[in-house]
């Protein structure tokens, strides 16, 4: 068996089941599980429509690099959303089932175990994903704390330059996980110049990038950042997305990667071996997804919602909560350890939270994860309003 499987922790949502085990909630109380990210928003009729429509396409095999027409719609997107002037749909895009397998997957082509102690770099707290592909790949991860008085942003500073010169590989995620932080033009900028200097892919994570807070000021992406600061050809950058939180079709398992062609060609190389490819009636329900916008507005306008009822509930009872500028997750300090935090929570008030320390590791002196929960605003509103209600009574009889 691969030694390295032996480095990997349990899944964060494993532990949470872990400490949950044996516990017998209040009966009299719905349960309410604000634990998962998964969107639980009614999936557009027309992209049901599409995708029943072309189940004719199961008759066939696809291609890895997924159909013209599919790689067209990620073009003009891309090019709408983050006016972009050039993106070319045959050598910079390439479809994948889902961000996760591909922001894995990513590690795999990108790491050369061959030279001394690679590394892959983190932000903290994180994806996990993101820290499997690394030690899967023989690489050491090295984390970026994102703390609340830097407002969640990376120091890139926090790292030696000894570490830099190792690394091979640095994953980032905007809007952050679970954070909600957005990185801004002047992050970019650091990041690139230490790319060219230090030679290593950047990896960015974006499948949260259509659910901002504020409608006049969209998330900024990897590839407008590169285009607005001069890199022509997006050199050293990769950015994922996905139709899962954009759609509300987590099921679907559609989304891309586009950037830097050097890194797609090899990218599309390992994939070919891989045999990620994406049905085809998959492929064209994306396609109708991709040339709408309408529903995204309408699925951002009902977080936007939820978020701004839910957060002055839980603000005053709640250190360093903060309405994020993106994603759907509330990232909020707890007045006792977080992992008794939410086992209490559940046992008396039926609420299921994710204690951050399960989303975060011990770096640079601490875990940034520790005393936060993760409450994702996934289930519909008048639930969400219960589950706050219920927090806050917990707190106070704390």
């Amino acid at each position: 068996m691969n030694p390295n499987l032996n480095r990997l922790q349990p899944y964060p949502f494993q532990k949470l089941a872990q400490l949950l085990d044996g516990i017998t909630p209040k009966s009299d109380l719905t349960p309410i599980n604000l634990s998962i990210g998964e969107p639980k928003h009614a999936t557009p009729q027309f992209i049901q429509k599409a995708l029943a429509e072309n189940l004719e396409g199961l008759a066939n095999y696809p291609i890895t690099q997924g159909s013209l027409g599919l790689r067209e719609a990620i073009t003009a997107w891309l090019k709408r959303r983050f006016n972009l002037h050039q993106i070319d749909a045959d050598t910079e895009i390439l479809p994948v089932n889902g961000s996760r397998e591909a922001l894995f997957a990513i590690a795999q082509t990108v790491v050369d175990a061959s030279l001394p102690e690679p590394v892959v770099v983190c932000p903290n707290p994180f994806y996990q994903i993101y820290e499997g592909a690394a030690l899967l790949a023989c690489a050491v991860p090295h984390f970026l704390n994102a703390l609340p008085q830097n407002r969640y942003k990376l120091e890139f500073s926090q790292l030696d330059e000894s570490v830099w010169r190792r690394t091979q590989l640095v994953y980032v995620c905007s809007p952050g996980n679970p954070t909600g932080s957005i990185m801004m033009i002047s992050e970019w900028e650091q990041l690139f110049r230490l790319a060219d200097k230090y030679d290593f892919v950047i990896a960015s994570d974006e499948c949260y990038s259509e659910l901002y807070f504020d409608e006049r000021t969209p998330c900024p992406g990897g590839l407008e950042a590169a285009q607005r600061l001069g890199r022509s050809g997006y050199p050293r950058l990769i950015v994922f997305n996905s139709l899962s939180k954009r759609s509300s079709v987590p099921g679907m398992r559609s989304g891309f990667v586009a950037g830097d062609r050097t890194i797609i060609e090899k990218f599309h190389l390992y994939r070919t071996y891989h045999g990620c490819t994406m049905s085809p009636p998959v492929q064209a329900a994306s396609i109708a997804a991709w040339n709408d916008e309408a529903h995204v507005i309408e699925n951002r306008r009902l977080y936007r919602e939820k978020i701004i009822k839910i957060a002055p509930i839980l603000k005053k009872f709640m250190p360093h909560l903060e309405i994020p500028p993106g994603g759907f997750y509330l990232w909020a300090g707890t007045p006792i350890p977080d992992s008794e935090f939410a086992w209490l929570l559940y046992r008396d008030y039926n609420v299921k939270v994710l204690p951050g320390s399960y989303l975060a590791r011990e770096a640079h002196g601490t875990n940034p994860g520790l005393n936060f929960v993760r409450i994702a605003l996934v289930a519909p509103l008048a639930e969400c309003i219960e589950a706050a209600q219920r927090i806050a009574e917990f707190i106070e009889q704390l």
